[in-house]
């Protein structure tokens, strides 16, 4: 931070890299639209450059506190939306993990899965939504997202908790659809 608050380029292009992704990820799960999350990535970047000069960095990780952003950021854009009705997504912008070896079947199925799971993550609570997107698909831990979220590590837990029993019961009906038939 301290290059990149001196105008090191190349520090500004090793923060992008390594938080970038991850802010974007995010949002784009929370918010399920390509563009907003792109808006919010862009804004968060911005918000690292403006206090780069005044980083203290014994008080928060950079990542924790850019998440923290992100989730806010996240939760305005919502609020001001008032989206009563799931968000759609654009399938073409959901990531996919790559696999040479799959065939195009398997491939189909994998597509399928993550359409399943975002449209299953749509269909929960704000709060609940941050907390697992944060928890299971960015990998944080239960500290790190009750520091983001502003919450109690409890809290966390109950949201994340709630959060899995929403979207194991909301998936249970297309289990067979997505090839998890016994």
């Amino acid at each position: 931070m301290a290059r990149f608050a001196k105008g090191d380029a190349a520090a500004a292009r090793d923060l992008a890299a390594r938080h970038l992704p991850r802010i974007l990820s995010h949002a784009r799960r929370v918010l399920g639209d390509q563009a907003e999350a792109e808006d919010v990535a862009q804004e968060v970047m911005m918000r690292i450059w403006r206090i780069a000069p005044d980083w203290d960095a014994g008080r928060a990780k950079l990542s924790t506190w850019a998440h923290q952003v992100t989730a806010n950021l996240c939760i305005d854009r919502l609020r001001k939306q008032n989206r009563r009705a799931a968000p759609t997504l654009d399938t073409d912008t959901v990531e996919q993990i790559e696999d040479h070896a799959a065939s195009v079947p398997a491939q189909m199925m994998q597509r399928a899965r993550l359409d399943a799971l975002d449209a299953a993550l749509a269909t929960l609570p704000e709060r609940q939504r941050q907390a697992v997107v944060l928890r299971h698909i960015e990998g944080l831990s239960n500290g790190e997202i009750a520091q983001i979220l502003n919450i109690t590590i409890e809290a966390v837990e109950s949201l994340t908790a709630r959060g899995k029993r929403a979207l194991s019961a909301h998936l249970a009906k297309e289990k067979e659809a997505l090839g998890y038939a016994q």
